[in-house]
């Protein structure tokens, strides 16, 4: 279909979200019922195009199909991953479609707090592997375009204000990091944070500080479910002491979380973060 391409195309071009869901596959008992000329059935190489809030274009040829494919369509643009899913037929089966889902995301977003040094070395980091990154702090002298001049944001407020104005965009590709090092701001942030749906919430400090942070949460009312999701103290354990060193460890965490894959965090080992090795 010339005008689904047409339309992913444009989402492409203007950083849309997409899926574009194609029938690859048939099973032999599917094809046979396409071939009596039955009324209603999928056809190979049928298309939709699903966005969210906005109405599915296209269709597979068959009405109940199309309703699960756009919900699954949407999951798997929740997800930011291509899926391949079968679909057997309710009366029969061994007769079954199965769909190709195409996801075309929007660049994940990194909203890091606090304007350090060590936020400029996790900025450039992350713009390398694509991130759309704001830097937030409240201090104005600190938080200014010369010093962060490759992050697409930098804003002057409150952590958890700013994080107020752009919960509703954060899932779960995208990641806040705490980098603030100070519990007057990190406390706001953590808070406003563990509301949104980022996939990925850290927190820079020792692990003493950490346990102080993590006290001063309970206080404010949250549970240890929500604790859970906060990586602390932040990174991956490489042994990581520049800012950019610090930079690749929490990068590479937040990869690993997102794959699920097993590395060793700092959060889960004890001991001073920095250790003397041999």
């Amino acid at each position: 279909m010339i005008g689904a391409l047409a339309v992913v195309r444009d989402c492409i071009r203007s950083g849309e979200p997409a899926v574009l869901a194609t029938v690859v596959q048939l099973s032999t008992t599917r094809v046979a019922s396409v071939r009596a000329g039955a009324e209603v059935a999928p056809a190979l190489g049928a298309k939709i195009v699903v966005r969210p809030g906005v109405a599915a274009l296209g269709s597979l040829g068959e009405p109940t199909l199309d309703e699960v494919v756009v919900r699954d369509a949407l999951a798997a643009l929740e997800a930011g991953k291509n899926q391949v899913r079968d679909y057997p037929s309710d009366d029969d089966p061994l007769s079954s479609v199965t769909v190709f889902y195409d996801v075309f995301t929007t660049p994940p977003r990194m909203v890091v707090i606090g304007a350090t040094d060590f936020t400029a070395a996790l900025v450039r980091v992350a713009k390398t592997l694509g991130y759309r990154v704001s830097v937030c702090d409240a201090r104005a002298v600190f938080a200014t375009s010369q010093r962060f001049p490759e992050a697409d944001e930098v804003v002057v407020d409150w952590p958890d204000r700013y994080l107020a104005t752009v919960a509703g965009d954060l899932g779960p590709q995208d990641a806040v990091c705490v980098l603030s090092h100070d519990h007057k701001f990190d406390v706001l942030a953590l808070v406003a944070a563990l509301t949104t749906r980022a996939g990925y919430v850290g927190a820079m400090g020792s692990r003493r500080t950490h346990s102080e942070r993590l006290d001063l949460l309970r206080r404010e009312g949250v549970d240890e479910q929500q604790l859970a999701r906060i990586m602390g103290p932040i990174g991956i354990d490489i042994g990581a002491r520049s800012p950019e060193e610090t930079a690749v460890a929490i990068v590479a965490e937040i990869i690993a979380l997102r794959t699920r894959s097993v590395v060793p965090s700092l959060r889960d080992r004890t001991g001073p973060i920095h250790q003397v090795r041999p």
